[in-house]
């Protein structure tokens, strides 16, 4: 997933999908960072091979933040008070989109330091500035005059008017076209339902849930990974909610009572605050669809992306209901055959017990065991193996900035390259390992903003925000396949940020339709369980020579459909759960809807006294009625998956192709235009029914 900051802004995340994501603007500072030095009052480097300021003491970020707040709002009184004679689109179009993004260059970096700091004090300024920053962003798309002022600008060139064009929607999507007290009312809820969706990330991203449990509750978890845990004085351990612990426990416990209290504890973080924050935000963004003259909040989200509406989302994902929820039906039933060896009254499968069964599964059908198989696959020579993979498909390479000032000591700087010429792409931070206080999932964080300015271009900036088993001593973090494919997925985002050659900022990376922008991220998933890139990528961590051994690969790649039902059972659930929230009109319960979709899809009943709204961080970070994007781009990664493996899946060939004409595009077409262009046609759903394995569903036609 993605991070990012639009309007509300946020990031792209991963997780087991978590991804967060802005729509309006994308940011950046200033010259490009590996040429000039910066402005030190925006927080950011005067190294020029250090593109931001990494480390800060308390009370630096609030002051940074107004004084980024002030620059911006000179540049915006500026254009607004410009004669109209005198308007021309690069004293007006081209300076508001110069001010968007000189301002989003210099707040994103501080607010990424609210999901990543390790002082308490300095994330949570972070975090207040992020809420205070989309209020300002609010405030920014409700100004008359700034949006008269653009609007008597005239275009040029296609793109100046898609710029123009654009520009104005976002403004009149914040009620510009409504009166002054009606607009003035629709900023107001605006400024409260940033509020909420703040608080709501940062109850999350401060919760320090912990459980304690004894050797024998945790028998299955292996030893390696026990190690993780922190032991306790009385030889007991505590294991925290973030992801690695949790995944751990609910894959190798061997207790059913250990694996259900995680799971509840999980699916239970900020269970009372934030259930209640999500369902007034709910109401809230009814309050203002209806005055914005929509049917629904699902109406207005998706007015503008590729669904266009609510009903094409709901139609699309109706093809799929009932073929999935068949699906996990028969799972549910290899499952439970699983479950009555060691509990032959058991007459279900329970939710703490899917993933333990299907690595019960993979160790029976397919003959692996995944414990083995990450041994092949340590942390830092995948992570190089990766990048070695992106470098021969796009044409780049990437040197590690050593000495760098970072957050916190186990950061990493990447510069990109081109290969041929050796100019700068772009700079990615790593930030791959928990750590208390920090972000628990996984998200690509857009923080500078490739874009033409005074002539020269400035590149981008990103990172990668992860939480993958941390090193133990002497032994190295070992990645699991789930999580090779994971950081295929954010590599996928960073790829689209850093490689963009548009020249204005609001349109860089990846500010495309929520429903496209996932689409880059999840295409590259698919190189990970390729023969050819999985015999690059693996080394043993005790001999790097020693490669992963072909049969063991092989029904490593054959076993990665064990569970498919179950998994695209719940990102359906997910999409249905986020769309019946938000066409609904009036108060939801929310946890009620979650527990009743949830059980029909997959057919797994959920328990009474489970919240799991309250930790679904995407509706409250840019992808409220978005989340089935995950669905609706899948079906545009796979066929783009397809074109490589007619030539191989490293074909640089054709990895140019999709660099030039879709990674580096941004916003500068319609994700369905830049689809075309790269595959010749209009996609069709046959490989995304196959994928899922369904048949008997028309694979023809766009969703």
């Amino acid at each position: 997933m993605f991070s990012r900051h639009d309007r509300k802004i946020r990031c792209i995340a991963g997780g087991i999908i978590l991804l967060i994501l802005f729509l309006a603007t994308a940011g950046c500072l200033g010259s490009n960072p590996s040429r000039s030095p910066q402005n030190p009052a925006t927080g950011a480097s005067q190294d020029p091979m250090v593109p931001l300021r990494a480390q800060y003491t308390p009370g630096e970020i609030p002051l940074l933040a107004t004084s980024a707040q002030e620059h911006a709002n000179a540049s915006f009184n500026k254009i607004a008070a410009l004669p109209p004679g005198e308007r021309t689109f690069e004293n007006t179009l081209l300076a508001f989109d110069t001010a968007m993004t000189d301002y989003t260059g210099a707040i994103w970096p501080l607010t990424l330091m609210g999901y990543v700091y390790p002082d308490p004090q300095v994330s949570a300024e972070g975090m207040a500035v992020e809420e205070s920053s989309a209020v300002f962003m609010n405030d920014i798309y409700s100004r008359r005059g700034l949006y008269d002022a653009l609007r008597t600008v005239s275009p040029r060139t296609p793109a100046e008017a898609r710029l123009f064009n654009l520009t104005l929607r976002e403004f009149e999507r914040n009620g510009l076209k409504l009166p002054d007290e009606r607009l003035e009312k629709v900023r107001k809820m605006n400024d409260e339902l940033s509020g909420l969706e703040s608080r709501f990330s940062a109850n999350l991203n401060n919760d320090n849930t912990t459980l304690v449990f004894t050797a024998t509750e945790l028998a299955g978890v292996p030893a390696g990974t026990l190690g993780t845990f922190t032991e306790l004085p009385d030889g007991t351990y505590r294991v925290t909610t973030k992801y690695p612990d949790y995944i751990a426990v609910m894959k190798y416990a061997s207790l059913n009572t250990t694996r259900k209290m995680m799971y509840m504890a999980y699916n239970n973080r900020q269970a009372v605050e934030n259930t209640a924050i999500l369902e007034q935000a709910i109401l809230l963004r009814q309050s203002i669809a209806k005055e914005l003259g929509y049917r629904t909040w699902a109406d207005y989200r998706t007015d503008g992306r590729m669904a266009q509406n609510s009903s094409r989302v709901m139609a699309f994902l109706g093809t799929i209901r009932e073929p999935l929820k068949e699906k996990c039906r028969v799972e549910d039933a290899e499952l439970l055959l699983f479950k009555k060896e060691t509990d032959p009254l058991a007459t279900s499968v329970d939710p703490w017990d899917v993933s333990y069964l299907e690595e019960i599964q993979k160790l029976r059908k397919f003959d692996y065991d995944e414990n083995a198989v990450k041994e092949y696959f340590p942390a830092d020579s995948t992570v190089q193996g990766i990048f070695g993979i992106y470098g021969k498909l796009f044409g780049i390479r990437f040197e590690e900035v050593t000495g760098a000032p970072v957050w916190s000591p186990d950061v990493r700087l990447y510069r990109a390259l081109n290969a041929t010429g050796g100019e700068t792409v772009g700079y990615l931070y790593l930030d791959l390992y928990p750590r208390e206080g920090k972000y628990g999932h996984f998200a690509t964080f857009p923080l500078i903003s490739g874009r033409m300015k005074d002539g020269a271009w400035s590149v981008p900036v990103t990172a990668i925000i992860g939480n993958f088993p941390a090193p133990q001593g002497d032994k190295p973090g070992l990645l699991t396949m789930d999580d090779i494919e994971t950081l295929f997925h954010e590599g996928g985002h960073a790829m689209h940020y850093l490689l963009t050659t548009v020249p204005y900022g609001t349109w860089s990376g990846f500010s495309t339709e929520l429903d496209f922008v996932e689409t880059p991220s999840q295409t590259l998933e698919e190189w990970a369980w390729d023969p050819v890139v999985l015999d690059s990528l693996s080394s043993h961590y005790t001999n790097s020579s020693k490669k992963l051994p072909p049969e063991l690969r092989d029904r490593v790649i054959a076993g990665r459909d064990a569970g498919i039902g179950q998994y695209y059972g719940r990102i359906l659930a997910n999409s249905l759960e986020d769309m019946e929230y938000h066409t609904a009109d009036g108060p939801v319960d929310v946890t009620a809807v979650s527990r009743r979709i949830y059980s029909e899809v997959t057919g797994i009943s959920q328990p009474e006294g489970i919240h799991q709204p309250a930790s679904f961080v995407h509706l409250m970070s840019g992808y409220d009625a978005g989340y089935y994007g995950y669905l609706w781009s899948k079906v545009y990664a796979l066929e783009i998956a397809d074109e490589f493996r007619r030539d191989g899946m490293t074909n640089q060939t054709t990895g140019m192709r999709l660099r030039n004409q879709i990674l580096s595009q941004g916003n500068m077409h319609d994700g369905g235009v830049l689809l075309e262009r790269f595959l010749g046609h209009e996609p069709g759903t046959a490989a995304f029914y196959q994928r899922l394995g369904i048949t008997g569903v028309s694979g023809t036609g766009s969703p």
